[in-house]
């Protein structure tokens, strides 16, 4: 599946009520370092719900014309998501990806070979934590 269509799918996957960070889905689609990838992804989005995808602090990333940002926070606090200083409180709103507990293993940053060692990631409810072995 192209990165662009994994990302879509993800979005149109966040519940009412839930956000996701631009890092989270590019983590989700296989691509975790492309938080940026799934901006541009985003900016041609139609038809799913964007306003659901935040940066990784909770806030309400910039936009060309602020009309945009303003409807994404009307958008948001309509579904029910408070937020604290101009950010989503990420700790109680944050979507698990529909896999709290899933594990998974990747391979550590660094060379290929005997000095790379594959590394345990759980996806939880809270955000990603990297168990490095």
């Amino acid at each position: 599946m192209r990165f662009d269509t994994a990302v879509l799918a993800l979005v149109a996957r966040i519940p009412r009520g839930r956000v996701a960070t631009y890092g989270q889905l590019a983590a989700l689609a296989g691509k975790p370092r492309s938080a940026r990838a799934v901006g541009q992804v985003m900016s041609r989005a139609d038809g799913v719900p964007w306003h659901r995808v935040v940066n990784s602090q909770g806030g309400i990333s910039r936009r060309s014309r602020m009309t945009g940002m303003v409807t994404q926070r009307i958008r948001l606090e309509q579904e029910g998501i408070v937020f604290r200083r101009g950010r989503v409180v990420l700790s109680r709103f944050r979507w698990d990806g529909g896999a709290a507990g899933r594990r998974r293993v990747v391979r550590a940053a660094g060379r290929r070979g005997a000095g790379a060692q594959p590394a345990e990631v759980r996806l939880q409810s809270r955000g990603f934590v990297c168990d490095w072995r």
